[in-house]
């Protein structure tokens, strides 16, 4: 299993490299005036793969029914270390990350950074928890993969990959620290461990209450942690070609 998982993190370094420097290539040859982005913007763009690649690699996993043993164990060996008076405050963690919660939140941010002339960061909010909302559906109809039956739990609707709880949370949670990194360059570093401690907490709360399986909240993070990173870049490197483009 140990040399399985060292091969499986050497080819998805691998792949992120080649993108890396097929992109690169692409932006060299064919986009000059998106040169300066990415050369400010490469760790964004190298995290964007990361997430991307490794969440397809977990999806492929669970679509190939690879993950099932470690799946079982990880969420066998939470249930069995995690006291039961600890359920209660993962409820309430996991009630942070639904739609009664982030719905009104993530409005009543968007209407405030419009109100105060900050139109990018408001449509990275928003765009980030919609498109993420949406593509918790499409994926979730196109996987169909059971819930976990282990031990009783609360009962939730729809299939078990992705953990939408923990996709949206990581989608909302990254656009705001690109947000407030826009915003607030000083406050990057509480911002990101916030987004981090969030995004982990609601990701743990899933397992905790044994209604999603490990890699259903692995590849959710990847790919809500994902969607504002590209959505940041195709933003930065539309206004680089908008500004060439009027000289």
């Amino acid at each position: 299993m140990i040399f399985e998982l060292f091969e499986d993190t050497v080819k998805m370094v691998f792949i992120v490299f080649c993108l890396h420097v097929v992109f690169r290539s692409y932006v060299r040859l064919r986009q000059p005036a998106w040169s300066m982005v990415l050369e400010k913007r490469r760790l964004a763009i190298l995290l964007a793969l990361v997430f991307a690649v490794l969440a397809i690699k977990v999806t492929e996993d669970v679509l190939g029914g690879e993950s099932g043993p470690i799946d079982k164990a990880i969420l066998v060996f939470i249930h069995d270390h995690v006291p039961t008076a600890w359920t209660a405050a993962f409820k309430a963690i996991t009630l942070s990350g639904s739609a009664s919660v982030l719905v009104p939140a993530i409005a009543t941010v968007t209407v405030i950074l419009l109100f105060r002339q900050h139109r990018q960061e408001a449509f990275l909010l928003a765009a980030s928890a919609l498109i993420g909302s949406g593509l918790v559906y499409v994926v979730k109809a196109g996987v169909g993969r059971s819930r976990p039956a282990l031990w009783p739990s609360e009962w939730y609707a729809g299939s078990s990959f992705p953990s939408g709880h923990t996709l949206v949370v990581a989608a909302t949670a990254a656009a705001g620290v690109l947000a407030m990194m826009r915003l607030r360059p000083a406050s990057g570093t509480w911002a990101i461990g916030a987004a981090l401690a969030w995004t982990v907490l609601v990701a743990l709360s899933r397992l905790v209450l044994g209604v999603h399986w490990p890699t259903d909240v692995l590849a959710a993070a990847c790919i809500g942690a994902a969607i504002p990173l590209v959505l940041s870049l195709a933003l930065a490197f539309w206004q680089s070609g908008s500004k060439r483009s009027t000289l």
